[in-house]
């Protein structure tokens, strides 16, 4: 069965793609007067131009321009307004293999740039990019960081094909050394319940680790109560303290993602390392998911039953009206009684009591 590519289509392409900015190409293909110097030796425009080009080409993306295949038009032009050659040139040289390799064995002479090979370089690769791999699997970003470090050696870039083994050889290293970073921190008791995960729940139809997983459902504190159980449960595991810390997150994460998407009988079939390594990501992650809704169903309780208690209090503030109303209007009459009293020099108290002897009895 052919390797998964670790690279999409469009990252390929991208991956020696010259820059199509004006002022990139600018940065990377302006020679400098000793560049000019070592082209004009050069018998012949078109000798002159395909030299040109190919040190643009060594230079950055990092490659040899493959025979048969034609510089790109915005660079042709750049090159063509330094060296004042027209660029029809480029025909008559790339007629001439003899020229060409001659050619990239003087460029490699004078500006230091070395082939990649397997014998040489390989395994150097490889291990430049195990720090990387360790906080990431993205096959991309691996390439990226070691196109940087090979061109910062003047080590002319491998084939995609080569490039993707490197990426994947450190990648798989890197996840070994993860498995085994997560799992030697276990003991043979957190390996025995590790297991009991895969296990059908006693009083269950489904694995406990199925039963951990399982929706918050409404904010109902039934659910609520249910959820710190399954915290609980996965407290009782006893997992070393800061075993979460012990891997790059990007890679726990990326652990239990994978794992979440698998079944137990699929989880069951991984080699020992994996699976414990799996799992134990599984349940980190599974306890922060847990807490996570733990708060929202407390939040969504407590946000209830205020509703509840302001529609109550909305109800009983309406069937109240009425009396709230007659309070007001008695404050209202005896308020117009004590100023009528005060206006006209009267004993306010006499007047308050002839209010209630009028509308009282």
């Amino acid at each position: 069965m052919p390797r998964r590519s670790i690279f999409s289509a469009v990252e390929r392409e991208g991956i020696f793609a010259l820059p199509e900015n004006q002022d990139d190409l600018i940065r990377y293909f302006t020679f400098s007067e000793t560049d000019l110097s070592i082209i004009k030796q050069h018998r012949g425009a078109a000798n002159q131009l395909g030299f040109a080009v190919q040190l643009c080409y060594m230079r950055y993306p990092g490659i040899v321009l493959p025979a048969g295949v034609e510089p790109v038009m915005p660079l042709l032009r750049l090159i063509t307004d330094q060296i004042k050659i027209t660029a029809s040139e480029w025909t008559q040289y790339a007629r001439r293999a003899e020229t060409r390799r001659e050619h990239l064995l003087e460029l490699q002479s004078l500006f230091g740039f070395k082939s990649f090979t397997t014998a040489d370089h390989y395994k150097m690769a490889v291990q430049s990019l195990e720090e990387l791999a360790w906080q990431t699997d993205k096959g991309i970003v691996l390439a990226i960081h070691l196109i940087q470090s090979l061109r910062s050696q003047s080590i002319l870039l491998p084939s995609i094909n080569v490039m993707e083994r490197i990426c994947s050889e450190a990648i798989t290293r890197a996840t070994r050394r993860i498995y085994t970073t997560l799992t030697s921190a276990l003991t043979d008791t957190n390996l025995q319940q590790l297991d009991i995960l895969l296990k059908v729940k006693p009083d269950a139809k489904v694995t406990t680790l199925a039963w951990l997983r399982q929706p918050p459902g409404p904010g109902k504190a039934r659910y609520l109560l249910e959820h710190i159980e399954r915290l609980r449960a996965i407290r009782d595991f006893g997992l070393p303290n800061g075993l979460d810390k012990t891997i790059h997150q990007n890679r726990l994460l990326k652990l239990a993602r994978e794992g979440r998407q698998m079944t137990s009988q699929d989880l069951s079939k991984f080699e020992p390392n994996r699976r414990y390594a799996t799992l134990s990501a599984l349940l980190m992650e599974t306890q922060a998911t847990l807490i996570d809704e733990i708060i929202e169903l407390h939040d969504r309780i407590i946000g209830s039953l205020f509703n509840r208690a302001k529609r109550n209090h909305g109800s009983k503030f309406q069937q109240s009206g009425k009396e709230i109303n007659n309070k007001v209007r008695l404050f209202s009459r005896i308020g117009h009684a004590l100023l009528e009293a005060k206006q006209s020099g009267s004993d306010p108290f006499a007047a308050i009591h002839q209010f209630f002897l009028m509308h009282y009895n």
